[in-house]
């Protein structure tokens, strides 16, 4: 009787990219933090929570290790929610380096995008429904991301935004903020979607293999 053949192994590392642009994105993330902790003026974050800019967006950055550390996360880590989880601080700050909120009219509103669109493309990867049918994770997508952009906005009223000359379009610049946000948190649903369909692809590939090699 001829031996089975051995089952296939699926190789669970994660792209070299993808682990490379998180390390990248994080050393560059906390020394752009370092530079706006001792002096807010390196940034152009003068009136806009400097400080409180430095001690939320590390916090956010150690949101997913810290969960792959507790156990809440199953499976490999996570590096593809890690990036999209550091990608909004550091785009902020960065953005405010180079001084693109106030001379690129439209950056602001990209950043809204862009942010609200990885935090809850981040969701949906850690809540394990990458793979999970479009309602689906729109829902999750949806939930989580209209949350963190409504708190986002909540803080920067109450951090700068009550002191600043913005106060008197506030009201117009959050709503469209907002709407923003539930654009990017959408996009991020179908576009985590497609990955974790060519992931399931794959799996579904190897089983088939593995099956028909038994058989």
């Amino acid at each position: 009787m001829a031996a089975l053949p051995a089952p296939v192994q699926h190789d669970l590392r994660p792209a070299t990219w993808l682990v490379v642009a998180d390390v990248v994105a994080k050393a560059l993330l906390a020394f752009v933090v370092v530079q706006v902790a001792i002096d807010p003026g390196w940034g152009n974050l003068e009136g806009k929570a400097p400080g409180t800019r430095a001690l939320t967006y590390p916090l956010l950055a150690i949101v997913v290790p810290a969960l792959h550390f507790l156990g809440l996360v199953r499976g490999p880590y996570p590096w593809g929610a890690d990036l999209l989880v550091t990608i909004p601080g550091f785009s902020d700050l960065l953005g405010n380096r180079l001084d693109f909120y106030d001379h690129v009219v439209w950056f602001d509103d990209l950043m809204h995008v862009v942010g609200t669109g990885c935090l809850a493309g981040a969701a949906v990867i850690l809540s394990g429904d990458a793979g999970a049918s479009l309602r689906r994770r729109l829902a999750v997508a949806l939930a989580w991301g209209m949350t963190l952009a409504l708190s986002w906005e909540v803080w920067e009223l109450v951090a700068f935004v009550r002191r600043s000359a913005e106060i008197g379009t506030a009201y117009a610049d959050t709503v469209g903020d907002l709407g923003l946000g539930w654009v990017g948190a959408a996009l991020a649903a179908v576009l985590v979607g497609r990955s974790g369909d060519r992931e399931a692809a794959v799996d579904r590939d190897g089983l088939t293999g593995d099956v028909a090699g038994r058989v």
